[in-house]
Order: structure tokens, then sequence, then C-alpha cells
């Protein structure tokens, strides 16, 4: 995996020296579990209470470049200590494939949180459409005027007064260049280096890598297609690129690609950073070998042993394990008692979490209250210019605080428990043979998975302590006779 820190300290209790432990014990923790670190990202005298941090917000949106798996963080709560802006930033960091792991809390704290987590990320899809399509009709006008609609201005191009795409002179040659040296065979890394010496920086002003060289050797805007959503207009902006080099650059693209896809796993892993290692705590990873008959085994192995670095714990069929812990999963879903209780616990946290919001609906009824006195004594007669100019200060106040209750109903949206009730019962429709729903099934419900010799820890998203299933346990269990341990594979 690859991986990159996040580290952050705030103004009243800590210092520089408290970034440098935090990225000091981060990086044991990647070197033990082999996560190659490949950036830091640094707010100093920042509060997690606010999401307003530069770093955080740079790191949530370069998540989105694929070029890094997880976030590793000193202490979950460096990340985010709001549940809501945690929900939120880490169900966009989910979206873009990048988990969060505390290098120091191998099973993590807040247990409700979590959990509440998993139900606003479900939820907060209605939401994000309901606001999005506001915000599309407006965009929408301009994309059929090919006018720039927001984000990040490709290399090479400029926007003038009429929001209109215009190529810069002084970049665009090279975004050309680019697509020559790839033709020619130059590999993305060797194209960003030559293209640093020459000086040219992305928009932030930093140096260009492999990912930038990505973005541009695959953006059609600079053939001259625009497009917004269903909308596509070609030659709807000046082009930087001919057509038929682009082509040819795709091409070879989807050749290298292809050359290595050989190097990857043909199997997903869904315990991945979930399944601990008891002998030493470190993560359990995928591997697999072919026999002399050419079939293919995948197990989970402790990286440390993998290693040979100390650890003697042998690795553990990937089916047999993950048959388990599914099999726990379905069993929570079933139990009707409990998802009651976890949807009463999701209503009372809501109503310990959100402050905003019921500091927002008290200003309101104030202000009413002070437009209603103010009509009244306009009844009365009592009408005079400072009289007049107060009401319109709190009609105007009056219309700020419904904005902003609008604003914070979709950004932390107050869930029903039936709402709550009916996410849960949606699981039960899903398919555990499917690879996709056994991941969300993981992602969900499961914080981790200890694996000892003799009985196996599960510590689910809702509760603090840990569930433990026995061997004897799995084998006393008739529907998990299917998911015992062939005698050739154990866990001894």
């Amino acid at each position: 995996m690859t991986g990159v820190i996040y580290a952050r300290y705030s103004s009243d209790n800590q210092r520089e020296e408290s970034i440098e432990g935090q990225l000091r014990e981060c990086k044991a923790f990647a070197e033990r579990n082999d996560i190659q670190i490949i950036g830091t990202y640094i707010d100093r005298a920042l509060s997690a209470k606010t999401d307003n941090r530069p770093d955080f917000q740079r790191m949530i949106k370069e998540s989105s470049n694929s070029t890094f798996d997880v976030v590793i963080v000193w202490k979950l709560d460096c990340f985010a200590r709001n549940r809501y802006d945690s929900a939120y930033y880490k169900a966009i960091l989910k979206r873009n494939s990048v988990r969060v792991i505390s290098a120091t809390e191998a099973i993590s704290q807040g247990a409700e949180g979590i959990i509440l987590e998993s139900v606003l990320e479900g939820m907060a899809e209605y939401y994000s459409a309901e606001l999005a399509e506001k915000v599309i009709r407006g965009q929408t006008e301009n994309a059929y005027k090919c006018k720039f609609n927001g984000g990040t201005i490709p290399i090479g191009y400029i926007i003038d007064k009429e929001n209109n795409f215009q190529i810069n002179p002084e970049t665009a040659p090279f975004v050309l260049t680019a697509y020559q040296m790839y033709e020619d065979g130059k590999t993305m890394q060797e194209i960003a280096e030559d293209l640093n010496r020459k000086g040219l920086r992305n928009t932030r002003g930093t140096k260009l890598n492999i990912n930038s060289v990505s973005k541009i050797l695959s953006n059609r805007r600079y053939i001259g297609e625009y497009s917004y959503r269903d909308i596509v207009v070609s030659d709807g902006i000046p082009a930087i690129v001919p057509k038929d080099l682009f082509d040819r650059v795709q091409e070879k693209m989807v050749k290298n690609k292809k050359a290595l896809a050989r190097y990857k796993s043909d199997a997903d892993y869904i315990l991945t950073t979930k399944l601990y290692c008891e002998k030493c705590m470190s993560f359990m990873v995928g591997e697999s070998g072919t026999s002399r008959t050419s079939t293919t085994y995948r197990y989970y192995k402790c990286i440390t042993a993998k290693r040979k670095a100390g650890c003697n714990k042998k690795a553990v069929k990937k089916d047999w394990i993950e048959n388990i812990v599914l099999n726990q999963i379905v069993r929570v879903l079933w139990d009707d008692d409990l998802i009651d209780s976890l949807a009463d616990m999701v209503m009372e946290l809501q109503k310990r979490e959100n402050t905003t919001l019921p500091m927002l609906k008290k200003q309101l009824s104030e202000v009413e209250r002070g437009i209603s006195n103010l009509l009244n004594a306009i009844q009365q007669g009592l009408l005079t210019s400072s009289t007049k100019q107060r009401l319109e200060e709190l009609e105007d106040r009056k219309h700020d605080l419904e904005i902003e209750i609008a604003q914070e109903n979709i950004k932390k949206p107050m869930l029903t428990k039936d709402q709550i009730v009916f996410w849960f019962h949606r699981f039960r429709k899903m398919d555990i043979t499917n690879i996709e729903h056994r991941k969300r099934l993981v992602d969900s419900f499961v914080n981790a998975v200890i694996l000892h010799d003799d009985r196996i820890e599960f510590y689910f998203n809702f509760k603090e302590c840990a569930k433990t299933l026995s061997l004897k346990d799995l084998e006393a269990s008739s529907d998990m006779l299917g998911s015992l341990p062939p005698s050739r594979c154990g866990l001894f």
C-alpha cells in the first residue's frame, strides 16, 4: 500500500515538537506494515474541531488523484473531533478508495461515531443530490455556452473576463511537449522531471508528479472538447493538441496500463487494514501462491511474519476468515432488538453532537419574536423611521438565519429513527457473494478483527468491547461448518 501522513497540533497545548513525534510514530507504523509513505500533510496551530485547515483540505482534494491508499494519523482525533465532519470527509476518502488509519489505536475509539458515520454516508447521498440540483441549473446554462464552470483550470489555459477558455501562450507549448514525449517513449516520471526543470508548475504552484502528467495526457479539453455532465461540445474551446496525436497517446496509455496490471492482485482482500495478528498487532495482508497443478491459493499473512522479522504467525485462508466475518455481520443485521437499540443510540448521539443547529434555531426564534413585537407596535400606531429600520434589519437577519439553517440541515441532516432503521434493513438485501456488497458490509460494521491461534476477536463499529469466538464455537455452530479451516491450512 501507499500512504500519506496527516499531522496536526492545536495552539492551546501543543508545540512544534508534537508534530515531529506524530510523524515519527506514523512512519514507524508505516514501516512495520509495509506502507510506502509518499507525502505528508501538516497543519500547525489549528484545531481539529474545524475543517478549515489548509493541508487537510488539500489532502482531501488530492485523494481523488488515486496516488495513495491510506491516510495515517497519530490518533483519530487528529483527523476530526466533530463526528459529522469525520463522517463527511471519510465518506469522500472512501469514494476515492482511501482509508483513514490510526498509528497508535489498533482499535479505534468512539464506536458510536463510527456507526453514525456509516449511517450518514448513506443518507448524505440524498441531501447531496438535492443540493446539487440547485447548483446544476445555473451551471448547465454556462455549459451550453462552453463557459468555465469552476474547479481547477487545466495547465495551458486561462479564463477571460467573460468566463471563456483561452490558450495561455506561456504554458500551452509544455502541454503539447508532454504528448510528444509520451508518444516518443518517455515515461510519465521522465516527463514530469523534464517539465519541472523547465519551470512548469501546477495551478497550486507546486511541482508536477506522475499523477499530474497522467491528467494532462488524458484531458480531452486539450483537443477542444468541452464537457459538463451530459453536455459535450466538440470544438467548444480552443484546442492545444491535435486529435490524431491525442488518440495515439490514449492507445499507448491503455497498453501500458494493462502491462502494469499484470503485477496487481487479481483478488479483493476485503479485510485489508481490518485484520490484525495477535502476536505482534501488525496487519495481516493478502498473499497468493500457485501449486504445481496451477491452482491459486489465497491467504492473509502477518506482515511481520512475511518479512521474517520475528513473528511466527501462520497464514490463514482468505475465504475462510472472510466468510466467518461476513457470517457475524449477518447475525447482527437480523437481530431486530440490536438494530432497534442501535437506532436509539444514533438518535441520542445526534442530539448531543449537533450544537450549531439548535443555536441557529434559537436565534431565529428570538428574531421572529422581535419582528412580532415590532409589528404589534406598528399596528398600534408607533411607526417611526427607527422602527422601520429595525424591522428591516430583523427581516434581513431572519432571511440569513433561514439560509444558515437550511445549509446546516443539508450538511448535518437530523435523521428520524425510521430512516435509521430503514438504512440498517437495506443491508439485509445485500448479496454476501457479491464482492462489492461484501466490501460495503465490512466497511460499515467491522472495526477490527484480531486473529489468535485459538480464537477470533471481533470489534464491531457499534460497541467498544470485543466479541470473542473460539474455534470450538465455530465447530459447534452448524451454519459455520462450511467456513471451518481445511485440515492442511488452519490457525496452527
